[in-house]
């Protein structure tokens, strides 16, 4: 016997929703010409305040130049370092998936959002579901926080229950411009089981999450908790399902790091700094004090510095390395903010190039200020801080470098390199060292007139 299927095709009259299960030129019951319009009815799902079957508007192609533009058109949360690493603001109709380590800041970074939206826009509301925390420690970490005047405006709407039924009936009774879920993995839906957390109840409660916000003018954040490892905990498709990945990242119990992994509607480049205060996170307005490391004394050996680009911000950062004779065999590299592989390399063109011995050598390098480092143009400075920690010479003060290390040991060009420049000289390093003829700039064309030039 055939199953019978669960969708159906009905019509819907468009001036007076009078439904029909074949199409007529004329609604019997209000008289209208032409207005019955196809509707899929969903016998499994049914609205929770009408108590009969929900219909949807079955999807048809249109010209693409009839599409209105503006309808992607950003939110801006009010945090101006979450809009940079959001690509100038939330885009409409979008979903947006936030991870980080519990207790890093997640669902205070996100109550501060909801709170700037309805200062901004005080005739539009918002919902915060949460499914860890009760109504009241929300409430307590809004007066904490000093959002109690944003509170008391009436917008922020506030749902705590981990039924995605639940949560649907509110989407649909509240309609807000913004909403977060906190968390993704404690919702869960009786057509995909009864344990929430699992790869099913993620993929199916996303979907449905995602199918609401796809429709409508609104901003939609789902956080998430993260593994041992770091990675968002769940199945691979739920950041693929998403059009934002953000990872939230910090050095010390002080300060954070805001950074794009996906971002269909901007750059993953940008990083967003706050550091976390009594009155929640707040901007770091100058982040290159974060990253150089103000001294009064000579500078020790093992430290260089180098202008790196996070996005369209330029960041001085000091490199630091260390070299100590291998305790075993087998040397060593320990790096978590810069590629162990990068560092290997670094090391094995020095050792090839300038005739320095790395291999008995354990490598141990960090970044001052915890931020991680990608980008091929800090390759000359990882290599002077390594000849700088092995030989024990310390490099000159105000020296800063930048250029790509090739196999061969030339120093390769970067881009941007004017802004660099002007970076270093603004705090107050008078030599550059790079690989091209500019204005303020020590030439240099391979490692060997590059080490020679700043240690002999």
């Amino acid at each position: 016997m055939a199953k019978k299927k669960d969708n159906t095709i009905i019509y819907k009259c468009s001036s007076c929703n009078y439904t029909q299960p074949r199409w007529l030129g004329r609604c019997p019951e209000c008289g209208e010409w032409n207005s019955f319009v196809e509707h899929i009815s969903d016998e499994k799902r049914t609205n929770l305040l009408t108590g009969v079957n929900s219909l949807v508007s079955r999807a048809k192609p249109i010209p693409l130049f009839s599409v209105n533009p503006m309808e992607g058109s950003r939110l801006s949360t009010g945090i101006d370092e979450f809009d940079r690493v959001l690509g100038g603001g939330a885009m409409k109709r979008s979903a947006i998936l936030i991870g980080g380590e519990p207790g890093i800041g997640k669902s205070t970074l996100l109550l501060q959002a909801t709170a700037k939206i309805t200062e901004k826009f005080p005739s539009l509301r918002v919902l915060y579901v949460s499914g860890e925390e009760s109504a009241a420690q929300i409430r307590a970490r809004a007066d904490r926080l000093g959002l109690t005047n944003s509170v008391k405006n009436g917008n922020i709407e506030l749902l705590c229950t981990t039924r995605l039924t639940d949560i649907e009936a509110a989407l649909d009774n509240v309609n807000p411009i913004f909403v977060v879920i906190d968390s993704i993995q404690t919702v869960y839906s009786s057509d995909a089981g009864i344990v929430p957390g699992t790869v099913n109840q993620l993929k199916f409660c996303a979907n449905e999450l995602i199918s609401w916000v796809k429709e409508r003018d609104s901003v939609m954040i789902l956080s998430a908790h993260v593994t041992k490892e770091g990675q968002i905990a769940g199945p691979k498709s739920l950041e693929h399902m998403v059009d934002t990945v953000v990872s939230f990242e910090k050095n010390d119990e002080q300060v954070r790091f805001l950074r794009a992994q996906k971002n269909r509607f901007g750059s993953v480049d940008e990083l967003g700094i706050f550091a976390m205060t009594e009155t929640g996170l707040c901007p770091i307005e100058d982040p290159s004090s974060l990253f150089i490391t103000r001294r009064t004394e000579e500078i020790p050996a093992g430290v260089a510095s180098v202008p790196v680009f996070e996005g369209s911000r330029v960041f001085l950062v000091e490199i630091q390395a260390l070299t100590v004779p291998a305790k075993a065999s087998l040397s060593r590299v320990y790096s978590d903010k810069i590629d162990s592989a990068r560092v290997s390399r670094v090391a094995a063109v020095l050792e090839k190039r300038v005739g320095l011995r790395f291999s008995d050598q354990d490598l141990y390098i960090n970044v001052a200020g915890g931020v991680r480092l990608t980008e091929s143009a800090i390759d000359a400075a990882l290599a002077v801080a390594l000849y700088s920690a092995r030989t024990d010479l310390s490099v000159p003060e105000g020296t800063a470098l930048v250029g790509e290390l090739s196999l061969a040991g030339e120093i390769r060009p970067v881009n941007r390199l004017k802004q660099r420049i002007k970076a270093a000289n603004t705090l107050g390093y008078s030599s550059v060292f790079a690989p091209e003829k500019e204005d303020g700039v020590v030439f240099v064309k391979d490692i060997k007139s590059l080490i020679k030039s700043i240690f002999q």
